[in-house]
């Protein structure tokens, strides 16, 4: 796996689990342990995978397809409709 660099990962981080909070309620370490243990998340770490194309907002949003599908591959980010 060809791995972000942490402080781009950091950022990603912190503006996701702030857009969760704001929409869902989360408390700070709360959305931070959910966002970490998604495969949005993963996958926004492997480079190869371009999510730093998308922005916060579209990682934002294929958290989001992930936590209605169970599959963060069905975001209309990737799935490019």
């Amino acid at each position: 796996m060809n791995k972000l660099m942490p402080d781009v990962i950091k950022y990603y981080d912190r503006e996701v689990t702030a857009l969760m909070a704001e929409k869902y309620g989360f408390a700070p370490m709360e959305a931070l342990r959910t966002f970490l243990s998604s495969q949005t998340h993963a996958m926004l770490e492997d480079r190869d995978f371009g999510m730093t194309d998308f922005g916060p907002f579209g990682v934002f949003d294929i958290w989001e397809a992930e936590r209605v599908t169970g599959n963060p591959r069905n975001s209309v980010y990737i799935r490019a409709e």
